[in-house]
């Protein structure tokens, strides 16, 4: 049984140099959005394009395999909106990206609006409801911000979506260190059971 947890631990932490690469390849992806921030979200919509075609070549196939029984029409139709989806983004990169900014800010102005709304039905259950109320409105502020100044917008949207990787990157090298330590100085003979 100390085996098998030895061994288990050790399989788990002699990798910790996978979460390493995966923490830098964030925390590269992060400096390339705060660089070429336009860039930067421009390859991001292009990599969606990808996505939506091999999303829509998919559904097409379950179409024609009959994976949707009767409603096999609703996944070609489904398949086929994702190819032209595709093509449409790779055709105009550039007003792709603002669509996307603009959906973000159309989902940040809905989003607040519920924000606000739990706040308010909230505030009979839990303390420091305005929190939520804050919350709702900075999103309603941040998403009408956006749409008065779409330029502005793609460089605030891919900041944003930087400094997520650069965080996610630097929890997951803390976490490939923590694994790295614990790899060393642990054996499988050394593992003791709870």
């Amino acid at each position: 049984m100390v085996q098998a947890i030895g061994s288990k631990v050790s399989s788990i932490t002699s990798n910790w140099w996978l979460l390493l690469l995966r923490g830098l390849a964030a925390i590269i992806v992060a400096v390339i959005a705060f660089v070429h921030p336009s860039d930067a979200l421009v390859a991001l919509v292009l990599v969606l394009g990808v996505y939506a075609f091999v999303a829509g070549v998919f559904a097409i196939a379950a179409a024609v395999a009959g994976a949707a029984g009767d409603y096999w029409w609703a996944l070609l139709l489904e398949g086929i909106l994702g190819i032209v989806a595709a093509f449409v983004i790779w055709s105009w990169p550039i007003a792709s990206t603002l669509a996307f900014v603009y959906f973000i800010a159309a989902w940040m102005i809905v989003s607040g609006i519920f924000q606000i709304v739990a706040g308010i039905q909230l505030r009979d259950i839990i303390n420091n409801e305005w929190l939520f109320i804050v919350g709702g409105i900075l999103s309603i502020a941040f998403g009408v911000w956006v749409f008065r100044s779409g330029a502005q917008g793609v460089y605030a949207t891919a900041y944003i979506i930087g400094i997520y990787f650069l965080l996610y990157g630097l929890v997951q090298a803390a976490v490939a260190f923590r694994l790295r330590s614990v790899h060393s100085a642990t054996t499988p003979q050394q593992v003791k059971t709870a």
